[in-house]
């Protein structure tokens, strides 16, 4: 109990702190987690960590799965928020641009993290590219604060914003697809497999997410809903349209949820700022929670794999040279100046989806005795909080730097 109390009264302090000092959220709630983890277990009398997220037998607050299954109804509400907030008069200028981001720019990001991960650490393909997978993703828990702090044009801000949001379930397929490979192995049937789940994937979150969205819209519009149970139900339905679209095609929730959110979010509902309002203030909660959890369930042995110049070296490689391809070649023949594609190219953090899921698949992949497994959490964490790091520190100052800084 004191745990779990200690977690949400941290959380929130650490949500003060970036409040009050400008900066995202996320990185004094890694910090925090890492403090009450894998650093505390350096002072406590008997080396244990102030607070083990994983029951272990003797202690921990989630046993067996339950801890991912929570992280992932979290991403699901935290996304539906993000989806909420997705007006598709914000693209009519770079829609084109926001469409090759989600695309080209993943596939870029894809191969040059995989062959970074593969030839900097000496790691198998497999891991390398289930790596990249995982980097895919750019976080809008950590984008939203940033954007918030920083004034830009409309377009620049919508491109990073609608880039972070959408391009979270096109990374966890994608993650999904190589921990499949990795699991199942190569050949024919392997191939089949993929485009089989990956065609589910699409079809099952588009039409539950579509579908539900409508039905939850019309029902708020007829006054089906009585006011006091329009948040909750609207949270329980969330909840029901991720799952049930994960009964159907594993890791399609996130699709669904997002989908959800952005046909919700561009229909006239009477009710709208109030459902945002109560979304943001559960996924500030939920934020809060998960990263401190998850940065707490590393162990020392995690942190000590990544604490090398090779680390050093491949956060340099997908910042400096990975993410920059991959918006320059996004951008071509787009409107965007060369210092907006630089800002761009810049700001690229990652967050809780990356995080989430490396979790998982990492536990899951060492379970099986997969070689190589054991660095997915430590090298995502690394990229995770390196990114958070260094956009929350230079962000601004970036923008003044390259001209795409508001003054007025």
């Amino acid at each position: 109990m004191i745990e779990l109390a200690g977690i949400v009264i941290l959380g929130i302090l650490a949500q003060w702190l970036a409040w009050r000092f400008k900066i995202p959220a996320i990185l004094p709630l890694i910090l925090i987690g890492l403090a009450v983890g894998p650093i505390s277990t350096f002072y406590t009398a008997d080396g244990s960590k102030l607070i083990e997220p994983i029951w272990d037998g003797e202690s921990g607050l989630f046993p067996g799965d339950s801890l991912f299954y929570f992280v992932s109804l979290a991403i699901g509400i935290i996304l539906f928020e993000g989806g909420l907030t997705l007006r598709k008069g914000e693209i009519l200028n770079v829609g084109p641009v926001i469409l090759k981001l989600i695309t080209i720019a993943v596939i870029v990001t894809f191969v040059g993290a995989g062959i970074a991960a593969h030839f900097i650490f000496d790691l198998s393909w497999q891991i390398s590219f289930l790596f990249a997978a995982l980097i895919i993703v750019t976080g809008p828990t950590v984008i939203t604060p940033i954007l918030r702090n920083i004034p830009l044009k409309k377009d620049i801000s919508a491109i990073l914003k609608w880039e972070g949001i959408l391009i979270d379930p096109i990374g966890a397929l994608v993650a999904v697809l190589m921990f499949e490979f990795i699991s199942a192995g190569t050949g024919t049937e392997f191939t089949e497999t993929a485009l089989m789940e990956f065609g589910k994937i699409v079809l099952f979150g588009f039409t539950f997410g579509f579908t539900f969205a409508h039905a939850l819209a019309f029902a708020i519009k007829k006054n089906v809903i009585p006011h006091y149970l329009l948040n909750v139900l609207t949270l329980a339905t969330v909840l029901g349209v991720f799952v049930l679209a994960d009964l159907f095609a594993h890791e399609s929730g996130l699709l669904a949820v997002v989908v959800m959110g952005m046909v919700m979010g561009n229909i006239n509902l009477p009710n709208l700022k109030e459902l945002l309002y109560f979304k943001e203030s559960l996924s500030v909660l939920l934020i809060s929670i998960l990263f401190i959890l998850l940065a707490a369930n590393i162990n020392v042995e995690d942190l000590l794999l990544v604490y090398d110049i090779k680390a050093l070296i491949l956060f340099g490689a997908v910042v400096l040279v990975i993410r920059p391809l991959g918006v320059f070649v996004s951008s071509i023949g787009s409107s965007l100046k060369i210092n907006e594609k630089l800002f761009i190219s810049w700001v690229g953090p990652r967050g809780i989806v990356a995080a989430g899921i490396a979790s998982l698949f990492g536990l899951e992949l060492a379970s099986q005795g997969v070689e190589g497994a054991e660095y997915i959490t430590p090298l995502v964490f690394m990229i995770v909080l390196g990114t958070v790091l260094l956009n929350a520190t230079t962000a601004r100052l970036f923008a003044q730097l390259v001209g795409v800084f508001l003054k007025n």
